[in-house]
């Protein structure tokens, strides 16, 4: 019987499927990286999400360790290309969390347009903030699209159903979405009044949003990142801010997760940033949908 170690949350009903297809199933959701060292090595497949970092020596201390399951989009938190070195098998679940984290721009870009966190927070106080508080409308504004892989696409639907124009670029595959217009990335800095970036942390995309690239934005522009912390210069992302070459912001990921170091705990607390606690795909029916993929791709594994 192949074991599993549950790393991080996983919906109750997916591990009820995979205890009934016959795996004995151990949930350790909360589980340090010092500990998961010490006891990887009884495993034949783990399941992880953001939290858990599948790095060298975590690979190298499981001999027996036979399949990783990223619930979630990215891979980035695991080194992959030396665990299948390894024999290990890695997967992940790219579709459950699109839905979840194309609402979310929205809802970021509507909050950074009608400065609805700002605006809760002072009526908290007491404030009544009226006249310093107004907003724009989205509609009639162009969103850029920095990446258009599945939740690329989903957030393109959404925002031209709001009224917004879309332009997209992605440096891997092709856009040919009717009502989407291709752009080379300059330009899209140019023209966009709302930048969100929908790629993988990878040698060719980390910092690719940095000093160069706020100063050709409108000084009226707001970025989003739902994406991975580290396609958007943090520290370059606060001078913008600081110095007004951008409006604004909106943060779900981080370098650091949770943050701690001084300068990103500086940007966050700037008023004209929102920030979330990486919130892209927690929803009950995201959650429920990367639980069911996850014990799919877990059995089917070891069925075989």
């Amino acid at each position: 019987m192949a074991k599993i170690l549950i790393c991080d949350p996983v919906d109750a009903e997916a591990i009820a499927q995979m205890r009934e297809a016959g795996l004995e199933v151990d949930v350790r959701d909360t589980i340090s990286l010092e500990e998961l060292e010490q006891v990887l090595n009884q495993y034949d497949g783990m399941v992880v999400r953001s939290r858990t970092k599948v790095r060298q020596p975590l690979i190298d201390a499981a001999p027996n360790l036979k399949l990783i399951v990223r619930g979630g989009v990215g891979l980035d938190t695991i080194d992959v290309d030396y665990a299948r070195s390894k024999g290990i098998t890695v997967l992940n679940t790219p579709a459950a969390n699109s839905a979840a984290v194309a609402e979310l721009v929205i809802g970021l870009m509507l909050t950074l347009a009608r400065h609805i966190t700002l605006a809760d927070a002072t009526m908290k106080v007491g404030k009544w903030e009226k006249k310093a508080l107004e907003g724009t409308e989205i509609a009639g504004k162009t969103l850029g699209l920095i990446g258009y892989g599945r939740i690329g696409r989903l957030t393109a639907q959404k925002a031209r159903a709001l009224g917004m124009t879309v332009v997209g670029y992605d440096p891997f595959i092709t856009i040919n979405d009717a009502g989407v217009r291709a752009v080379e990335l300059e330009e899209l800095l140019k023209i966009s009044d709302y930048i969100s970036l929908h790629v993988p942390t990878t040698p060719q995309t980390r910092g690719m949003v940095s000093t160069a690239q706020f100063a050709q934005m409108k000084p009226t522009a707001y970025v989003i990142n739902a994406a991975r912390g580290g396609v958007v210069d943090e520290a370059a992302l606060y001078t913008a801010l600081v110095n007004k070459v951008i409006a604004g912001a909106a943060l779900d990921v981080y370098t650091e997760e949770p943050p701690k170091s001084e300068g990103l705990l500086q940007l966050i607390a700037l008023p004209q940033v929102v920030a979330l606690p990486h919130l892209g795909a927690s929803t009950v029916e995201a959650l429920g949908r990367v639980g069911g993929e996850v014990a799919a791709l877990v059995i089917e594994h070891f069925k075989k």
